[in-house]
């Protein structure tokens, strides 16, 4: 006899995928001494501002399989709300850029001085 389906509730707004294949081949390129993986470097840079992890958190990262388009010194990236739009990120890329591309809104907005 099956099993009964069950489900659990989050408070995720968003869900990013990140190529883990792309991870793997790029070994890092991300953050701000260029040693974590987008993945790690999205996570540790999105959480700031609640500290919630895991279901609680309003976000989650995760690595995922490959997508096939297997960009050279870059990670394929896509908000799961976006499917249609898949950001091919290079490494060192402004994290606040990546930010905006996938359509997530932390509340930070990026200083004056920044804009340049």
């Amino acid at each position: 006899m099956a099993r009964p389906i069950k489900s659990t509730s989050t408070e995720w707004r968003d869900v990013v995928l990140v190529c883990r294949k792309c991870s793997k081949k790029l070994d890092g390129g991300f953050g701000p001494d260029g040693d974590l993986t987008l993945k790690k470097a999205l996570r540790k840079y999105l959480h700031l501002k609640t500290g919630k992890k895991g279901r609680k958190g309003e976000l989650t990262v995760a690595g995922v399989d490959c997508f096939d388009i297997c960009p050279k010194g870059a990670v394929v990236a896509v908000n799961a709300a976006r499917p249609q739009n898949l950001l091919i990120v290079p490494a060192g890329s402004d994290l606040f850029e990546v930010k905006s591309l996938l359509g997530l809104d932390d509340g930070r907005r990026r200083k004056p001085a920044d804009l340049g």
